[in-house]
């Protein structure tokens, strides 16, 4: 009759294992950062691209070391 209490003769539902609940939870939160890396993007693939050709010119030029003597000046009047 709508008792809140499970029946003496059935058993309690089987708990995952706390590894098992781990995984499961770390899986979760890797589709939510990805999901949420995503949101309001149409073409994922080339804002990847955007962000590697940028990473790469970043980093020729942190290589490429100082600039030469005779670059720009600027003078404040």
């Amino acid at each position: 009759m709508g008792l809140c209490f499970p029946c003496p003769g059935e058993a309690a539902p089987p708990s995952p294992s706390p590894e098992e609940k781990r995984a499961k939870l770390a899986e979760a939160a890797e589709r939510r950062q990805k999901e949420a890396a995503s949101r309001g993007i149409l073409d994922v693939r080339s804002v990847e691209e955007k962000r590697k050709k940028k990473e790469k010119l970043e980093k020729q030029i942190a290589t490429s070391g100082p600039p030469p003597a005779g670059g720009l000046r600027w003078t404040v009047s």
